[in-house]
C-alpha cells in the first residue's frame, strides 16, 4: 500500500531520532527526509534510499528498525512478524515461571525452546551487563557487558525447569567460553542465569553431571550466575527464525554439524574410557 509524504516523514523522523541507528544510516536518512521536505516525489526518493541501503540488506546487517523500514519500501509486510511484547509476562504465578539462558547468537536459541509444549513465551534480549536499554550494536561491540540470551515463560505443569537445562546442553559447546561457534566475543558466551536458590541447585547438578560425564576433553566452562534485568532486543530480532528461514536455516545446520561432530568425539572417548576400566 503506498503511504502518503506526511507517513513516510514521520517514519523517517522517528527512525532519525532511534539511538539504534547508526550514523551512516541516520544521515541517509536525514538526506531523505530533506528530500522529501523540499518537495521531491515520495516513491523516486525511496527508491533511491532503498539503493543505498541494499547491500547491508542484502548482508542482514542493517540495524533492527532500519531493517524493518526497509522492508516496507520493497513491498515485504513486516506487519505479521511484529512481537507481541506486551504477552511475554507471567498471568500464573502458581503454574508459570521464568528460564534464561546465554548460548550465542540468540537468533538459534528461539525455536529449539518455542516449539516445545508447555513454552508459553521466548524473547530474545540482553543481560547480565552494567548498561540499561542497550541496543544490538552497543551488545555487538561489547561496551555493555551483557550477552545475548533468551527468556523463556513456561508452563511448570507440561515441562520441567531441569527439562529445559537439559536442552540447552544440547544446544551449546560448554567448552568454549569466549563464544559460541561462528559467535566469537565476551557478548556470546554460555551462561545460565537462575532466577533462585532451586534453580541454581538444578544448574548446578546439570553442570557436575556434565562434567562428570567425560564426554568432553576440555573443561567445562559454562557460568551459571543470578538473573538480572532482562532487557528486550529490538523486534527485528524477536523470533528471527521465522523472518528470514533461509538464512536461519544456514546458521542452524553449521551449528549442528559441529554439535553431531562434538557429541561423536565424545562417544569415542566415552567408549575408550570405558574399554580401559
Amino acid at each position: 500500500m503506498e503511504r502518503t509524504r506526511e507517513e513516510v516523514l514521520r517514519e523517517l523522523y522517528n527512525l532519525i531520532i532511534n539511538k539504534g541507528t547508526r550514523d551512516w544510516e541516520r544521515s541517509v536518512l536525514t538526506s531523505t527526509k530533506d528530500a522529501l521536505e523540499a518537495g521531491v516525489n515520495v516513491n523516486a526518493q525511496l527508491a533511491k534510499l532503498e539503493e543505498k541501503f541494499r547491500p547491508l540488506a542484502l548482508r542482514d546487517n542493517l540495524t533492527g528498525d532500519v531493517a524493518d523500514f526497509y522492508l516496507k519500501i520493497t513491498g515485504e509486510s513486516v506487519e505479521e512478524a511484529r512481537f507481541d511484547f506486551s504477552k511475554h509476562s507471567i498471568e500464573d504465578f502458581n503454574y508459570q515461571d521464568y528460564a534464561i539462558f546465554g548460548g550465542g547468537c540468540f537468533w538459534c536459541m528461539v525455536e529449539p525452546f518455542e516449539t516445545k509444549s508447555g513454552i508459553d513465551s521466548v524473547l530474545s534480549g540482553y543481560t547480565g551487563g552494567h548498561t540499561p536499554h542497550p541496543s544490538y550494536d552497543q551488545v555487538l561491540g561489547g561496551f555493555t557487558g551483557h550477552v545475548e540470551a533468551v527468556e523463556i515463560i513456561f508452563d511448570t505443569r507440561m515441562i520441567s525447569y531441569k527439562e529445559l537445562v537439559d536442552l540447552y546442553w544440547q544446544l551449546i559447546d560448554p567448552t568454549d567460553g569466549l563464544g559460541q561457534f561462528q559467535d566469537r566475543g565476551y557478548q556470546y558466551r554460555p551462561i545460565i542465569f537462575v532466577r533462585n536458590e532451586q534453580q541454581r541447585q538444578i544448574a548446578e547438578e546439570s553442570k557436575q553431571k556434565v562434567i562428570d560425564s567425560g564426554r568432553y576433553k576440555q573443561p567445562i566452562v559454562t557460568e551459571i550466575q543470578p538473573a538480572s534485568t532482562f532487557w528486550p532486543a529490538e523486534n527485528h530480532y524477536q523470533q528471527f527464525y521465522k523472518k528470514d528461514y533461509k538464512r536461519y536455516k544456514r546458521i542452524k545446520r553449521y551449528r549442528q554439524r559441529f554439535l553431531l561432530y562434538q557429541y561423536l568425539k565424545g562417544e569415542i572417548r566415552m567408549r575408550w574410557k570405558k574399554g580401559k576400566t
